[in-house]
């Protein structure tokens, strides 16, 4: 009993030391966990977005396992707007939206989903279609009437001297005139440390640039690939918590670049960060690998574990990693992370993290989902190369 006694009362000093101060949160009571859903930029970005796929995309989600398995928004990225009307009105794309914005809103509402849109705090989005700057309170009230349930603001085409904090305070209170409720997703990449000042103006905010669909990008063709974005993660664990949370961007799982192992490590760490999931393939004619990927509950609970801490790294090897994250019943989440080119054994000690070698826990693998006993200070594991082993450690 003095043993469960000293555990639960350090993880209860973590809980305290490690949460985001008070006060720090965006309070409009949305995105409590965070948020789950789909966007259509990764796999249709500019050219391949329409009505059409937006309502196949709402008809697969609501009977395919997705819904029943969290997944909550559906939402259009660039392109779905093509200029204003004498008024000052954002005008939609008739080609690609010939019913307009708020039937497709109903038709995703009407299946028991949320309707989400972008926009950029410039003066043209990053597809070119017309921004929001002077026009933040004018598209709120837009985006209300057609039901907009979440906005994502990008941050292209700005002005000289535009502040990104100060431009994305103005839409916020454009938000909050509007009326509704709407989750507000901040897209600048990163770029003024959002994770500083954000959370009182975002229900969560990019934390590093957009994702390419690869594992290492660097080795390839360049850009943020999984293993640049999970060094860049790394340190900003205290800013996030319920309401307000650290944004890797979107998912690739399922659209091509990566091996069946990258994508269940690339979820897998998303679902560690407490990352919002949105999907960002075709979730109408998804693989069966993927969709294995994609509804595994166990590893989504570790995402919506309603504590919300963001897991850490707490031990590196060369490319050998283990990331913790505490979990509100005082178990944690371990990822044990091989981002090498042959397979290796991984071990990791109780007391890395944050428990004492002398405990004995349970731990179930996530991936086999399956228990694999009572261990006495610590576990060790075959991982593949750039693959995890993801297991709950519960004293």
């Amino acid at each position: 009993m003095k043993m469960l006694r000293w555990v639960w009362i350090c993880s209860l000093l973590m809980v305290v030391l490690l949460a985001p101060a008070a006060g720090h949160a965006l309070e409009n009571g949305l995105a409590r966990t965070p948020p789950m859903g789909w966007n259509s930029w990764n796999k249709y970005a500019c050219k391949g977005i329409n009505e059409g796929v937006v309502r196949e995309t709402a008809d697969a989600m609501a009977s395919n396992g997705m819904k029943d398995a969290g997944y909550q928004y559906v939402i259009i990225d660039d392109c779905w707007q093509t200029g204003r009307d004498a008024e000052g009105n954002i005008v939609v794309d008739k080609e690609k939206f010939p019913n307009g914005i708020k039937a497709v809103a109903d038709y995703v509402h009407s299946k028991g989903l949320k309707f989400g849109i972008y926009t950029d705090a410039g003066t043209e989005t990053c597809g070119g279609r017309p921004g929001s700057l002077g026009h933040e309170y004018q598209d709120a009230r837009q985006y209300a009437e057609w039901g907009v349930d979440y906005l994502k603001e990008d941050w292209c085409h700005t002005v000289p001297g535009q502040n990104s904090e100060a431009s994305y305070t103005v839409m916020r209170d454009a938000l909050k005139a509007s009326g509704r409720p709407i989750l507000f997703s901040i897209c600048e990449w990163g770029s003024t440390k959002p994770w500083l000042w954000a959370g009182p103006i975002g229900n969560m905010w990019r934390a590093t640039g957009d994702i390419q669909d690869c594992w290492d990008c660097k080795k390839s063709w360049g850009g943020n690939g999984v293993t640049q974005i999970l060094d860049l993660m790394d340190g900003i664990e205290s800013y996030a918590g319920p309401g307000h949370w650290n944004d890797p961007d979107m998912l690739e799982v399922g659209n091509g670049g990566m091996t069946t192992t990258e994508n269940r490590a690339h979820f897998s760490m998303w679902a560690l960060f407490s990352a919002p999931l949105l999907a960002g393939n075709d979730i109408e004619h998804m693989s069966a690998d993927t969709k294995e990927i994609l509804l595994n509950k166990e590893v989504i609970a570790i995402d919506q574990d309603a504590l919300g801490q963001q897991g850490r790294r707490v031990k590196k090897d060369g490319d050998l990693e283990i990331w913790s994250k505490q979990l509100a019943d005082g178990g944690r989440a371990v990822a044990l992370l091989n981002r090498s080119a042959a397979a290796a054994n991984i071990s990791v000690k109780w007391t890395d993290i944050g428990y004492p070698n002398t405990l004995s826990a349970s731990v179930r693998d996530l991936w086999a989902k399956k228990d694999v006993g009572q261990k006495t200070g610590g576990y060790s594991a075959e991982v593949p190369s750039h693959g995890v082993v993801m297991i709950k450690v519960m004293p």
